[in-house]
């Protein structure tokens, strides 16, 4: 199925709309700072582990300032790591005493988040890790260990069905950690009908291993086999930006330089960047997909790092002013634009995000075929001139500053749904070669010396 024929059900569609989600990974691994992985990475004992998780007691987390900066900073949905690789669980589980409720905290995390971001108006995500670094029966597999396989699957099965039944509506359901098993050992897809039943209007991941019967046999021999071609609902790209064709899709990405977790010392990237993460997702998304899934690490003792704080602070204050450029927009990439940023469209809008503001006052945008009606600075409400032909818009009246310390946004207004010439529509190093022969003979000849002609006969 390509992604001109995947038609996005109504139930999914805030999906689409809201394009931003925060990703949040908190756990006991916070305490030792060195990412969420940290037990596995560092090869740790694993008794010394479980008596630090056992006394983990994050004294100042607030779920509600949690969830009110989330939706200050112009997030739409949430999505909070019940439980990680570590085992260690979030939520007060029947199946075990392994918990942040049964252990020194005393709380339900899970619970508390869930009821602080709902009544911000967010969407709920819950990230739930198959794997489980304390269960030998995990790694050894139903061939080796056919009983202890059961009883594993059972437990992983259980404790999804209990979050997808205790805390109302879960809009977004985040499985990782497939490895070294696939979707026939975890039987992934009888359970996401059991969690279609509990949440009908549920979005699944693509993390759910890869099926012999949906997905035919995989060359690789099944390293990386958490990502299923067919199955589930979203594709999840990680540290990369890249288009599933033939579902939805997010890219789930870092504000920090590569971990998840809390870490003490890691570089922060700057909110620009970031900013243009979550521009490219929309950019590239088109009307199926494309949201950007941007992740913190609290601290072990529960509060949001202010380096993030004051990133997403910054984009929120963007999104305020910018925001329908972003907000349920349909794509772009509608004409080559690189050299000066990126697009997204919305109805008859076609949004020009200006990454490099070099403070000219015109600009000129070839290959739209539409004709325009209007154009608007976005960013101040200015009207700007503008003159157009078959092969150009020009834009003037810009200011030689910056007007916004992030991205400027030109808000083009066309006559219909903006579409871009056959030139337009291929870029560099993509389309028919022949269109380049036929520009350059047309407007210089053949010849290799200035001037062109022919007299070189090329």
């Amino acid at each position: 199925m390509t992604q001109s024929q995947f038609q996005v059900p109504d139930r999914w569609k805030w999906f689409t709309e809201s394009r931003y989600g925060l990703f949040i990974h908190w756990g006991p691994y916070s305490r030792l700072g060195r990412g969420e992985q940290v037990l596995f990475r560092e090869h740790m004992n694993h008794q010394e582990y479980e008596a630090l998780a056992c006394s983990w007691n994050p004294e100042h987390f607030d779920a509600e300032l949690w969830a009110k900066t989330a939706r200050k900073a112009g997030f739409k949905y949430v999505c909070f790591t019940t439980r990680h690789h570590d085992g260690f669980c979030m939520w007060d589980s029947a199946y075990t005493d392994y918990s942040s409720a049964r252990q020194a905290a005393g709380r339900d995390f899970v619970r508390e988040v869930v009821d602080a971001f709902r009544k911000e108006g967010l969407r709920i995500g819950l990230y739930y890790s198959w794997i489980d670094w304390r269960l030998p029966a995990y790694f050894e597999g139903p061939q080796t260990n056919p009983e202890g396989w059961e009883t594993v699957r059972t437990y992983l099965h259980n404790q999804v069905k209990e979050l997808l039944t205790n805390y109302g509506q879960i809009d977004h359901f985040f499985f990782d950690g497939v490895w070294p098993r696939n979707a026939d050992d975890l039987q992934s897809v009888e359970l996401m009908e059991e969690m279609r039943k509990l949440q009908p209007d549920i979005l699944i991941n693509n993390r759910v291993g890869y099926s012999s019967k949906h997905d035919g046999y995989r060359a690789d021999g099944g390293i990386g086999a958490g990502d299923s071609d067919t199955l589930g609902d979203f594709g999840t790209p990680e540290h990369l930006v890249a288009a599933d064709r033939s579902r939805l899709w997010e890219s789930c990405q870092v504000t920090t330089w590569r971990l998840w977790g809390h870490v003490f010392g890691e570089r922060w990237r700057p909110a620009d960047y970031l900013l243009d993460m979550l521009c490219e997702c929309t950019e590239k998304g088109g009307a199926h997909g494309g949201n950007l899934l941007l992740n913190v690490g609290p601290t072990a003792d529960g509060q949001l790092p202010p380096e993030f704080v004051e990133r997403a602070l910054q984009i929120g204050a963007w999104l305020d002013v910018h925001g329908e450029a972003i907000y349920g927009a349909d794509g772009g990439n509608l004409t080559e634009f690189i050299t000066r940023g990126r697009q997204t469209t919305k109805g008859n809008e076609l949004y020009l995000i200006i990454r490099f503001w070099d403070g000219r006052p015109e600009l000129r945008l070839a290959d739209l075929a539409t004709k325009v009606a209007d154009v608007t600075l976005l960013t101040t409400g200015q009207k700007l001139s503008f003159s157009q032909t078959d092969d150009e818009l020009i834009i003037g009246g810009l200011p030689a500053e910056s007007p916004s310390r992030l991205f400027p946004v030109i808000r083009v207004t066309c006559a219909g749904k903006p579409e871009a010439t056959e030139w337009g529509r291929q870029r560099l190093w993509e389309g028919d070669p022949l269109r380049v022969a036929a520009w350059a003979r047309e407007q210089r000849g053949s010849s290799v010396f200035a001037g062109g002609g022919s007299d070189s006969g090329i």
